[in-house]
Parts: structure tokens; C-alpha cells; sequence
């Protein structure tokens, strides 16, 4: 039996492994394109907050006694759906996407919290999804979609930190050499080798004529 309390608990875990994955990065790691395929970390929220609406769209269906044909289009052929939505979300700011990310995900809740668990469980409740419960397709359309990508964040995530930190590590190694360095004035010009006509001593590489054309 499929219950709200399964479906509610799979949408949070899936929610906070993501957030856990994004509450490090800055603005501009979100927006830097190769997370998944082309995609920015912008775009798959984006896509996700498609989903969540698709769904809220089909329950509002379902309730009018309509067949949600656009979510179970959307269920048949996944790629090619992200592949539109990732067009409709170009252009689009960090604070509008992150809006309708979290706006949307409560949208969905409120309107799981007024369906019976036998509309969510009983495979033949709703004829339109052909034998399916309904929480497992709403499943299949958020929290498990979102699970899929959650490996392409954590890495990504990883590996910006790792970078970060590699970057934080040269400046403070720039800074500390700089901090060492002897001023010119201080060095005695005097003791150098061949200051005092000692050339014999030093080593000069060969001429090269090739090095000048």
C-alpha cells in the first residue's frame, strides 16, 4: 500500500539530500553550465519545479474527471520533456527560480494532504493511469526523478569545493612568499658573484640566435 506518510517522506528525503548538496555553492557555481549533460544547476531546479507543477496539474485533472494526458506524456518520454522545459527556463534569474523551486514543492504538498489513501493506493481508482497507483506515478514524476540527478550534484559540489580549496590554499601560499620576500634594498650588490669582476665563476647559457626568430 502506497500511503501519504510513504510519499511525503520519499519527496522530503530526496528535497534535503538536494539542498544539502547546494548550500555550499555560490551563486555563480549554480549557474555554471556541465552539471548534467549542458544543464547548470539553475536549469535542473528549474526542471524539477516543471515537474512538481506538472503534477499539481494532473491531480487538478484527475479531481475534474480528465484524463492529466500532458503528466503521463511527460512519464513516457522524461527527456524529451526536460529537454522543453530546459528551453522554457532560459533567461530566467537565481531568485525567481529558487522561488517557484520551493513555492511549488508546497503547492504539491497541500494538495496531497486532501487526497484519501485509497486514491493513492488503489491501482483502479483513477482509470486514466491504467492500472498504476497514483502516489507511485507521483513518485515517479518527483521525488525518484529528483533522486536520479542527486549523484551529478554531489559531485559537482565536490568538486567545486575541492577547487575552492585549492585556490584558497595558492593565495595563502602567494601571500606567505610575499610576506618573505627580501626588499632590493636590502641586498648588498657587492656580494654577488661577478660583482667584482669575477665572471670567470658564473655559468651564462649559450646564445641562441634560433631564440629571436
Amino acid at each position: 500500500m502506497f500511503t501519504l506518510e510513504d510519499l511525503l517522506d520519499r519527496l522530503d528525503a530526496a528535497r534535503e539530500r538536494t539542498l544539502v548538496a547546494l548550500e555550499a555553492l555560490p551563486d555563480e557555481a549554480l549557474t555554471q553550465p556541465g552539471v548534467v549533460g549542458r544543464w547548470a544547476i539553475a536549469d535542473l531546479l528549474s526542471i524539477l519545479t516543471a515537474w512538481d507543477a506538472e503534477v499539481v496539474t494532473g491531480l487538478m485533472q484527475l479531481t475534474n474527471g480528465k484524463p492529466p494526458e500532458r503528466l503521463l506524456a511527460a512519464l513516457r518520454n522524461p527527456d524529451i520533456y526536460n529537454a522543453q522545459r530546459y528551453q522554457d527556463a532560459q533567461g530566467r534569474g537565481l531568485d525567481a527560480i529558487f522561488d517557484d523551486f520551493q513555492a511549488s514543492r508546497l503547492h504539491l504538498e497541500e494538495w496531497l494532504s486532501g487526497l484519501s489513501e485509497r486514491a493513492l493506493s488503489e491501482p483502479r481508482h483513477y482509470k486514466a493511469l491504467g492500472g498504476e497507483p497514483l502516489g507511485r506515478l507521483i513518485a515517479r514524476a518527483t521525488a525518484d526523478h529528483e533522486a536520479r540527478y542527486l549523484p551529478f550534484l554531489t559531485a559537482f559540489a565536490q568538486r567545486w569545493e575541492e577547487m575552492e580549496a585549492t585556490s584558497d590554499e595558492r593565495r595563502t601560499t602567494s601571500s606567505e612568499e610575499s610576506d618573505t620576500m627580501i626588499p632590493l634594498g636590502q641586498i648588498d650588490i657587492l656580494t654577488l658573484p661577478g660583482a667584482n669582476g669575477d665572471t670567470a665563476e658564473l655559468a651564462f647559457p649559450e646564445d641562441d640566435d634560433d631564440d629571436f626568430e
